[in-house]
């Protein structure tokens, strides 16, 4: 057994920047390097993911392979024909060159956090003699998880039990662990008063107004035209409430209109003076800081970064009683879970949380003490190490040693 670090490499596509990223590179961060050697490798180096990396001072570099199909992998089953082809014809291309890249590298260990990098890396891993972690963040019904992660990757994370695979293909109860996302104790420097202040100033509204916040990608899953339908029932039942609801976050790749079509449900509804799109914005704890509440409409989530990051900063929470959201939040106790894709049901929590002081100081200070008990980065960190050793094995002889051994054998 080598003394030396497991080299871990942790490919991403860089095309776009999420949740799972930054829960990976929080793990990136933290790793004990006399155990672990992190190699980030980015396919598209111009990207919001190199940007984050380099303003945290984490190192990358570029990974192998040309022509990366930047929606191809990402449409699933809704790939047509050319698509599927391109998409074969890349896999079968790129195999050979990551191949290489991780036996140049020494590489014992392949990280994959997003569903394009577990089909495009999990067989170079395996050519290369590399273990492989399949980190599943994503619907436990996912045909890569069920189908492929089974046959092919070493071990499997889900971020909840809700992700687990539903229907393997083969049992994989012995290698996958569950393991939540890193949250660190957010640091926010200007408090919610100031807060309130710069967010107020930046949208010229007046001071007694209320506000509803939405972070995260604009994509069908997380209800973003879902959050607008409930600011907008909100609205017309309680006039007498002046609220609006932004949305922190930018279309995700797989749908790219929807910001379009969140602005078009706002005009319809006539809400459209009460519903701003805010962009992806960083650092974001000012921002979720200075919301009144924090609605989660999102369906099938597997595990929100968002909830506990507004628990922490004592942002009451209300998300759909659906996914993980069960898992973050317990109703009435941390935050309150409604029912999903009904947006009329948001009306009288928000009510309660915007009107009711005592409720709403006993939810925020509780969800921050469990949220900083459970969900600490250390004890991600230690979890998902703790993996990375069980699932090593010694590094391969060398080639003709190999072959030595072999003649031996025989």
């Amino acid at each position: 057994m080598r003394d030396a670090p497991l080299v871990v490499c942790f490919p991403f596509v860089g095309d776009e920047l999420g949740g799972s990223h930054v829960s990976a590179i929080k793990l990136i961060e933290r790793l004990d390097p006399k155990l672990v050697t992190p190699l980030v490798a980015l396919h598209f180096t111009g990207g919001p993911v190199a940007a984050y990396l380099a303003g945290r001072g984490v190192p990358f570099v570029a990974a192998p392979g040309y022509g990366f199909p930047q929606r191809d992998l990402a449409t699933g089953s809704n790939l047509s024909v050319g698509s599927r082809l391109r998409m074969m014809g890349y896999l079968a291309g790129s195999a050979l060159p990551i191949s290489r890249f991780l036996r140049r590298n020494e590489v014992d260990v392949v990280h994959t956090n997003d569903g394009r990098i577990h089909v495009s890396w999990a067989l170079p891993a395996r050519l290369a003699g590399a273990r492989h972690i399949w980190h599943h963040r994503g619907d436990p019904d996912a045909l890569g998880v069920n189908y492929v992660a089974p046959l092919i990757a070493t071990h499997l994370i889900t971020v909840s039990h809700f992700a687990k695979p539903q229907k393997p293909i083969v049992d994989v109860s012995r290698r996958l662990s569950v393991v939540r996302s890193p949250f660190d104790l957010p640091k926010s420097e200007i408090g919610r008063n100031k807060a309130r202040a710069m967010l107020i100033e930046t949208l010229g509204c007046s001071p007694d107004m209320r506000f509803l916040g939405y972070f995260g990608l604009l994509i069908d899953r997380k209800r973003p035209v879902g959050f607008v339908e409930a600011v907008a029932v909100f609205a017309k039942r309680h006039p007498e409430i002046p609220v609006m609801g932004l949305l922190f976050g930018v279309p995700g790749k797989e749908a790219p209109e929807l910001d379009g079509l969140v602005l078009q449900r706002a005009k319809e509804l006539e809400v459209a003076d009460r519903i701003r799109l805010m962009g992806f914005r960083n650092p974001v704890e000012p921002w979720m800081q200075a919301m009144d509440a924090l609605l989660v409409p999102a369906v099938r989530e597997p595990f929100g970064r968002t909830l506990i990051e507004a628990m922490l900063l004592e942002t009451p929470v209300i998300a759909t009683d659906d996914g993980g959201n069960r898992e973050a939040i317990e109703h009435g106790i941390t935050g309150l879970l409604v029912r999903p894709d009904r947006p009329e049901c948001f009306v009288e929590p928000i009510h309660s949380i915007l009107t009711n002081d005592e409720l709403r100081n006993r939810i925020v200070a509780a969800a921050a003490d469990q949220a900083s008990l459970i969900f600490g980065t250390d004890t991600h960190v230690r979890d998902v190490a703790a993996i990375y050793q069980r699932v090593h094995r010694p590094a391969r002889q060398p080639a003709d040693q190999e072959d030595s051994a072999r003649e031996m054998a025989l």
